[in-house]
């Protein structure tokens, strides 16, 4: 399909297939060449303004597909004026025609890229504007209580009678769950939208490749008794209820003069500096490694989540179950007959922040949560300036530009050439 959008297309579609389009209506006809030719036949729909996707007059050409055709009609569009569009350039008209707002516009390219059912139904919640929606509802709020709020500014002997009568203190409460409740939706959708990176990480034959089987549910790594048969990080991306988890099988962690080896351990190392979560498996069925493992706690980077597991309690004996320790959780587990499994599961779904009723959450982006965070923040101020209503004043326009840089109702022109440049060509 080609696809024009502009001003005046009625012409332009005209001189393409020698009738004149009906608004909206499906003809079958024959696209022609500058010299009245035949290109191909096929399909021609034309949408005048407003009512299109870009709310510029909009024309589309459906033809066969085959790619020397195709081409000869783009050029044909071409000698009629039409120019190639830049990335997003559709989706970007749509947004400055205010056919859609920001945030509807990047939920077109979420739809395209997600990776997942639930992603894909996030995103499509977006498109039709439920995240929109809902910020506009806050920032309404927010308006409603500056209006107050400035309005006491004139009026300085009666402005703490007025903003305790006007309850201003149990609203500000009120707008900043309603932001919480978003943030906490939103963040679990950027979860949901980029995935969990999760590194197996050990020393050798302790199960690494057996648990990634395991967890895919299909034999992606070969697993034999001999240790270091890993020699390169193995990724697979699996789904668990929707969210994507990108696991990272790894090189066994010890001293060895393997060349090839020493390599792997290398690349496992930058796979862990990489890791939203590190699952450090044991052998439960030998525990004299365990207290050599700490060696290398020094080297873990600050602030990644890590989960103990202890592997082979079908060789141990030992139940399976979730324990809290020092530094982190701990679970036991058999990767070989999927004993305790479940538990590793749970547990990362539960630092994805998963909610077991997910059909609400927000497919967003870092830029949605860092607004929606910086809103939070500056609301949490206005709480606690209860005697200084300028301050008040303050705080609060802070969080409502905050909130309408989501949906570009506040955007810096920069901002929106970022934005439009991550998408496909013709969207």
């Amino acid at each position: 399909m080609v696809r024009v959008s502009g001003p005046s297309l009625f012409v332009f579609a005209k001189a393409l297939s020698g009738i004149a389009p009906t608004p909206r209506h499906a003809h079958f006809v024959r696209f022609r060449a500058a010299d009245g030719g035949p290109i191909d036949e096929g399909l021609l729909l034309y949408f005048p303004s407003p009512s299109s996707f870009t709310g510029e007059d909009v024309i589309e050409l459906q033809g066969h597909g085959g790619p020397v055709v195709m081409e000869m009609l783009l050029a044909r569009c071409v000698e009629l004026g039409a120019r190639l569009a830049e990335p997003g350039e559709f989706t970007r008209r749509a947004f400055l025609n205010e056919r859609l707002d920001l945030a509807q516009a990047e939920a077109v390219a979420d739809l395209i890229e997600a990776s997942s059912q639930a992603a894909a139904r996030s995103a499509l919640r977006s498109l039709s504007g439920q995240f929109s929606v809902e910020l506009s509802i806050i920032r309404e709020q927010l308006i409603e209580l500056r209006m107050l709020v400035e309005a006491t500014l004139d009026f300085p002997e009666e402005e703490l009678e007025f903003l305790e009568s006007a309850q201003v203190s149990a609203r500000i409460d009120q707008i900043g769950r309603q932001i919480r409740g978003v943030l906490d939706r939103a963040q679990q959708g950027s979860m949901l939208r980029r995935g969990l990176t999760v590194v197996l990480v050990g020393r050798p034959n302790v199960g690494k490749s057996s648990l990634l089987n395991r967890l895919s549910h299909e034999d992606r790594a070969i697993v034999t008794e001999h240790a270091g048969t890993t020699r390169d990080a193995l990724r697979e991306t699996i789904h668990l209820q929707g969210i994507p988890l990108h696991v990272i099988d790894t090189a066994g962690l010890r001293d060895t003069d393997d060349a090839i080896e020493r390599i792997g351990i290398e690349r496992t190392w930058r796979e862990i500096s990489r890791a939203d979560v590190i699952v450090w498996l044991l052998d439960a069925a030998d525990d004299s490694n365990e207290h050599d493992d700490r060696e290398f706690d020094p080297r873990l980077p600050d602030g990644t989540i890590r989960i103990t597991v202890r592997n082979k309690i079908d060789l141990s004996g030992d139940p399976a179950g979730r324990s809290d320790e020092d530094g982190g959780i701990r679970i036991d587990l058999s990767a070989r007959s999927g004993h305790g499994v479940a538990l590793l599961e749970a547990e990362l779904l539960r630092i994805a922040g998963w909610h077991a009723h997910g059909e609400d959450v927000i497919l967003a982006r870092e830029r949605h949560i860092a607004a929606l965070r910086d809103a939070r923040d500056h609301i949490d101020v206005a709480g606690q300036q209860f005697h200084a209503p300028e301050l008040i004043a303050e705080e609060l326009r802070l969080a409502h530009d905050d909130l309408a840089r989501i949906t570009g109702a506040f955007t810096a022109d920069d901002l929106l050439g970022e934005i439009f440049s991550r998408f496909c060509i013709g969207k």
